[in-house]
């Protein structure tokens, strides 16, 4: 398993599509997959900041992906954190079935505590890139993703008007 982790706006989705881009040049036979709930840019792709995207299937929860994911080489999983906990649990089973995983999400939430499955999956990973932003505040690495919006909603799907990233110091700063 390979897991792309970091805060918003570093580049996980990018990465994520280039590596699966990448997969099908090579001919291996790929599923994608993706929260339902991300509708941001396209309810039927992955889209990274810069437009670049590719093709997914949404689902409403991780054991969606067990059953669709039969007979491929590679399984690709975007916005991670959004999955429910079983998500640790169905990667093990692709990957014991010989399937190449390849996961990003991000591994803190807007308070800056780990997210969702992505603990028990940066855990479980045999490779581990983790990505960076800048901070729009000092112009140092940042892996926190500051929450401009007032609301305790731990799940809001947003873009530059809700978060923004921050290096350490400027995120518990703010």
């Amino acid at each position: 398993m390979e897991v792309i982790c970091g805060g918003m706006f570093s580049g996980k989705s990018e990465e994520l599509i280039r590596r699966l881009k990448r997969v099908q040049i090579a001919g291996k036979k790929v599923e994608i997959f993706k929260p339902s709930m991300d509708t941001r840019y396209d309810a039927e792709k992955i889209v990274s900041h810069d437009q670049t995207a590719i093709r997914c299937t949404p689902v409403n929860s991780a054991g969606n992906i067990l059953l669709l994911a039969w007979g491929v080489d590679v399984v690709g999983i975007d916005e991670a954190q959004f999955f429910d906990e079983g998500l640790t649990e169905v990667v093990e089973k692709l990957m014991m079935l010989g399937i190449r995983v390849i996961v990003a999400g991000l591994d803190m939430d807007y308070t800056g505590k780990p997210f969702g499955p992505m603990p028990a999956l940066l855990a479980k990973a045999e490779y581990i890139t983790k990505l960076h932003a800048i901070c729009v505040q000092c112009g140092d690495l940042a892996n926190y993703s500051y929450r401009k919006t007032k609301t305790d909603d731990l799940l809001l799907l947003g873009e530059k008007d809700d978060y923004e990233p921050r290096c350490r110091h400027c995120f518990y700063e703010g």
